[in-house]
């Protein structure tokens, strides 16, 4: 890892912005390395959540702007798939061209989208300074929590650009529409106080109490759960968000009941309470994860 770096202590993973030189701006490396730290978060059993921090006084000041003026000219300018080196940008058969267009995906985007398919609990832990992609990352993170004094911004509109990262469709679901529009048109800087008072921060603490406060909420919320039934309940959650009927909750629920029903950890989890002790779930997400979602929820395509 260049860009980032990673940890794992006590079945949480830390994965954290490590540019503190730059305020963690984001870049391409920076994009590729969180989507394969999240792969390896999610192909490790031994991690049951995942803490997104940045190094230093800053979470993440947006994009890398060291271009200047022709920053996002010259992103667009590799729309045809190869850098400026004449090097492929396609990453593991994500071909950059779909359906005959001659579009380069946006990188925050990309890895929200890989945030939103996580089987693990992800909580941003906001440091410092989140603007414009620094903060519409963490809208995929199941909590946001923030430092007392961190200040954030959808700036995109005072740079001439628009919402990146989902933003568009994930932002108004976590905020009123109204509150989402102030934000997102004046791309004006808020406070954490705000924030919290908005509900986009679940918690605001010191930042010397925020890495402690973090690794607390990760373990209980995955200490006494089975780490399928939190994987399977995330992607409920998440994935039902955009959905036009409870009907279709309904049948996906459904099959989850029949489905954990006829596997260990539900004898399990029983047991134990008849028992008055603690689980022990065997069930493990490499392996026992049921689907309850390509029938009735499929993956839109690009």
């Amino acid at each position: 890892m260049e860009h980032i770096s990673m940890s794992i202590e006590d079945g949480i993973a830390v994965i954290t912005l490590d540019r503190p030189d730059k305020l963690n701006a984001f870049t391409t490396t920076m994009e590729n390395e969180l989507i394969e730290a999240f792969d390896s978060t999610d192909a490790n059993d031994a991690v049951r959540a995942v803490i997104l921090t940045g190094a230093g006084r800053a979470f993440c000041a947006g994009a890398d702007l060291s271009s200047g003026a022709e920053t996002f000219s010259e992103w667009s300018a590799e729309s045809n798939g190869t850098d400026a080196d004449g090097d492929d940008l396609r990453r593991d058969g994500d071909d950059l061209r779909r359906d005959g267009d001659d579009l380069r995906r946006d990188g925050g985007g990309r890895v929200v989208l890989r945030m939103f398919d996580s089987l693990k609990p992800i909580i941003a832990a906001i440091n410092g300074p989140a603007v414009g992609v620094g903060i519409t990352m963490t809208l995929a993170a199941d909590f946001r929590l923030a430092a007392d004094d961190a200040r954030m911004g959808f700036v995109f509109n005072r740079r001439g650009l628009v919402p990146e990262s989902c933003s568009s469709w994930l932002l108004p679901k976590l905020v009123s529409l109204q509150r989402a529009l102030d934000w997102i048109y004046s791309g004006r800087i808020f406070t954490a106080a705000e924030a919290f008072s908005a509900g986009l921060v679940y918690r605001l603490h010191s930042r010397e109490d925020l890495p402690g406060e973090a690794t607390a909420l990760a373990h209980s919320l995955t200490r006494d759960s089975a780490p399928v039934s939190v994987a399977l309940s995330r992607q409920m959650i998440w994935r039902m968000l955009g959905v036009e009927h409870p009907m279709v909750a309904h049948r996906v629920e459904s099959i989850g009941i029949n489905a954990r029903g006829a596997q260990a950890d539900v004898r399990e989890g029983v047991a134990a309470f008849l028992e008055k002790r603690e689980a022990v779930f065997p069930d493990r997400c490499s392996d026992a994860m049921p689907d309850l979602f390509s029938s009735h929820l499929p993956r839109p395509r690009w």
